[in-house]
């Protein structure tokens, strides 16, 4: 008789994140360790793992804009394209349940490829409410305030190393790292409230969570909204850290670079409105 994978406290959230955004699946299990599998702790130690990780966004932009980045725009790319999905492996399930897994840098793996991720936490914090809150791996906090602060050690916890990993490729200090943690964070449950149905949530829960004055964190969420056409209110707001891709011909910078003027996100943002 086959048994069914047991369901944990995490599962509910990642499969939503999936059926939402199909780029990204998340299993429950051991670090992969096939081809194509690199863990957290690779790139935090900074050795082969990391040179094959960032070979990907070295060939990637060269075929994408027809030249070779400089060797920081190329890291900025790969700790990007890790942090973003990483972050959402913790915001996700406080967003959608309440709860927050605490994974370290050796509990997580990445198949980049194949859009896939595995976790292996070692507990998880929730509200006394929860009904997850009686099993033996969870840690209660008193106070949404409380467990918003657990969010935030979590994420800093497994970031950390590897946002030392990639110091010395992107050739930027503390503050400027943990400004890119922080676009992730803010960026990554932006868009993903957004397929969700739930953007306008978001945002509130995001402005709470990051209001700007919460170390290691850079800043915060910061959001504002611009005047579109007959009305529209379009959002947005200012990154805090620059992906370096106005260091490539032709590219566009980001929406929320702080490189792009408001006449452009407004024109921008309507177009995306408008096609929507």
């Amino acid at each position: 008789m086959h048994l069914a994978a047991p369901v944990s406290p995490l599962t509910g959230a990642y499969e939503r994140l999936g059926a939402v955004f199909p780029g990204l699946r998340v299993s429950e299990e051991a670090p992969g360790t096939d081809e194509g599998w690199v863990t957290a702790r690779e790139l935090a130690d900074g050795g082969p793992a990391l040179d094959a990780f960032l070979a990907w966004d070295d060939a990637q932009i060269i075929g994408d804009y027809g030249r070779r980045a400089r060797p920081d725009v190329v890291a900025s790319f790969g700790l990007h394209r890790y942090a973003w999905p990483a972050c959402l492996l913790f915001t996700v399930p406080w967003f959608l349940h309440r709860r927050i897994p605490r994974l370290t840098a050796d509990d997580v793996s990445f198949h980049r490829t194949e859009g896939r991720m595995t976790v292996r936490p070692r507990g998880f914090a929730c509200l006394p409410g929860d009904p997850a809150a009686a099993l033996p791996d969870a840690t209660t906090v008193p106070t949404p305030e409380a467990l918003r602060a657990e969010l935030r050690a979590a994420v800093a916890e497994h970031l950390a190393p590897v946002l030392d990993g990639f110091r010395s490729r992107t050739r930027r200090g503390r503050r400027a790292l943990w400004g890119m943690a922080t676009d992730e964070i803010i960026e990554g449950l932006w868009y993903i409230g957004h397929l969700l149905g739930e953007e306008d949530r978001a945002v509130a829960e995001l402005g709470l969570l990051l209001p700007g004055h919460t170390q290691p964190y850079a800043g915060g969420a910061g959001f504002r909204d611009l005047a579109g056409a007959r009305g529209a209110v379009l959002r947005t707001r200012d990154r805090i850290s620059c992906c370096l891709v106005y260091t490539l011909p032709g590219a566009e910078t980001c929406v929320t670079c702080p490189r792009t003027c408001e006449s452009d996100r407004v024109n921008r943002l309507s177009a995306k409105l408008t096609h929507s």
